[in-house]
């Protein structure tokens, strides 16, 4: 290790990557809760899969809503990861809030260094804007516009663990939607 001038080590690297769900479908009388992926979804979330192993996107952590929706995206992204990763159903990422989400996030384990957290809009948009201080321009403006189902924020920090995470200290490596995939 490094000799530093206040006798520290440097932060270590932490990324997030949110994961909208995949386009779900609206069967008549189903809770909300229990709206599984429509077709369109099912395609795009494996999709998403091969690009984040193409790219080296993978978390050591997934959490995950508890919604059938996200479950169902996770299985299909999985899929498609090379490993085990380990997945924790999360019920509070059901309907939260941005705050209610960076709450989760930093209880994360400090030896976890790429989170995947798979939620809803608007909490999750709300939660990458929170984030995010620096980055691509136009791939923020994009992600502020819309951040549709199946759409994924990377967002990099230079923290020591999960707990640091404050609004405006991330960057915003990437975003990507499944149209920007085709």
């Amino acid at each position: 290790m490094a000799d530093h001038a206040d006798g520290k080590a440097p932060p270590r690297h932490r990324r997030l990557l949110l994961l909208r769900h995949a386009k779900s479908a609206w069967p008549e009388g189903v809770p909300d809760q229990e709206r599984p992926l429509a077709e369109r979804g099912e395609k795009a979330a494996p999709a998403m899969g091969n690009h984040m192993a193409r790219e080296h996107l993978i978390p050591g952590l997934a959490l995950v809503s508890d919604a059938r929706r996200t479950q169902e995206t996770w299985k299909l992204v999985k899929s498609r990861l090379p490993g085990a990763v380990e997945a924790r159903v999360t019920p509070a990422l059901y309907d939260a809030s941005a705050a209610q989400m960076l709450e989760v996030l930093r209880k994360t384990d400090a030896n976890t260094d790429t989170v995947l957290m798979i939620g809803h809009n608007p909490g999750l948009q709300e939660l990458a804007l929170m984030l995010v201080g620096e980055g691509h321009a136009q791939a923020r403006d994009a992600m502020a516009e819309k951040y549709p189902t199946g759409a994924l924020a990377v967002i990099d920090f230079a923290i020591g663990d999960w707990p640091s995470v404050e609004p405006g200290s991330g960057f915003l490596a990437d975003f990507l939607t499944p149209r920007s995939l085709r």
